[in-house]
């Protein structure tokens, strides 16, 4: 039965007359891409276990480097609370040095999975979105490095006093920096929704500027929202921040309306209230028949008599 099977041919999910992949193809093409990314993150997770010191000691600095984190030593101290906390923890931090370290490959696998299904115009966009992503997540990353700074020593001096000893979890600690370096970066990818709103033609550069209100608006209450420090520099850092990118991206958005001729169709030289010419000809009316006011109402129109016949000498022919 199997050997019939297969001598039946390939199945219709199989065939493509057009030359083009088909179904089952793109789920093979689909596994070999995941199987080679997931052999990059295995790498790169080799070099994260490493480089997993390093960074933990990284991340300690910037509640290390405050005066009242020192002990009578000059030490910072930090607790686990299991056994295995800074074990796992080592782990964590290896796995996300490792997708880091192998993000040139796993990206790329995931850009050759997705490419041959887009325009030329729409790889060109990707290319240039890709380009400031990362920039951008990084420079996020940085200002929440140091807000993190500011915010352990305001909550410190808040809470550190009389005979209040303070020391802190590793694993809670971590987790604390790195979810503020993610919130932070996430945040800083914003402009790029923004430039997309204007190269697909949803949002013009100047409704985009007419925005700046709400958006600034916006700005501020996803950074009282999101920053987990209750001091105001974090907040107002990462709104001013946002607000400066979001009015860089409104410039980016000028020049790309510029470049296009957006703004320069038929009606843009026009006044709000200049009438629009009409563009078409009226087809004339003509007057109507003539109704007889004496003829009762509901009365049968008089059926009018037929033209008399003009017989000619031929006819009785």
């Amino acid at each position: 039965m199997a050997f019939a099977l297969r001598k039946r041919g390939p199945s219709e999910f199989e065939r493509a007359s057009d030359g083009s992949m088909t179904l089952i193809e793109h789920v093979r093409e689909l596994r070999n891409r995941l199987f080679r990314a997931s052999i990059g993150i295995v790498v790169g997770f080799g070099f994260g276990i490493w480089l997993a010191g390093p960074v933990l000691h990284l991340l300690q600095q910037p509640y290390c480097d405050l005066p009242k984190a020192r002990l009578a030593n000059g030490m910072c101290n930090f607790v686990q609370l299991g056994p295995a906390d800074l074990f796992l923890l080592q782990l964590k931090v290896a796995l996300w040095v490792g997708l880091i370290v192998a993000a040139p490959i796993w990206l790329y696998q995931l850009w050759a999975f997705i490419a041959p299904g887009l325009h030329r115009h729409e790889r060109r966009y990707a290319y240039v979105f890709t380009a400031l992503a990362a920039p951008l997540f990084a420079a996020g990353a940085v200002l929440a490095y140091f807000v993190t700074s500011k915010g352990l020593e305001f909550l410190l001096n808040v809470s550190g006093g009389g005979d209040i000893t303070t020391t802190l979890d590793i694993t809670r600690y971590i987790s604390f920096v790195t979810n503020l370096i993610l919130l932070f970066g996430v945040a800083f990818e914003f402009p790029l929704l923004v430039l997309m709103l204007n190269f697909v033609g949803i949002a013009s550069a100047k409704r985009l500027l007419s925005w700046w209100r709400v958006a600034i608006f916006v700005f501020f209450a996803f950074s009282a929202v999101v920053t987990p420090t209750p001091d105001p520099f974090g907040m107002t850092a990462l709104a001013i921040c946002l607000s400066a990118l979001y009015f860089g991206a409104v410039g980016i958005a000028f020049i790309n309306d510029r470049r296009r001729g957006r703004g320069k169709e038929v009606y843009a030289g026009l006044d709000d209230d200049e009438v629009s010419p009409l563009e078409f000809d009226t087809d004339p009316v003509l007057a109507g028949q003539r109704v007889d006011a004496t003829a009762p109402v509901g009365a049968p129109e008089p059926i009018a008599k037929p033209a008399p016949i003009e017989r000619r000498y031929d006819d009785m022919t």
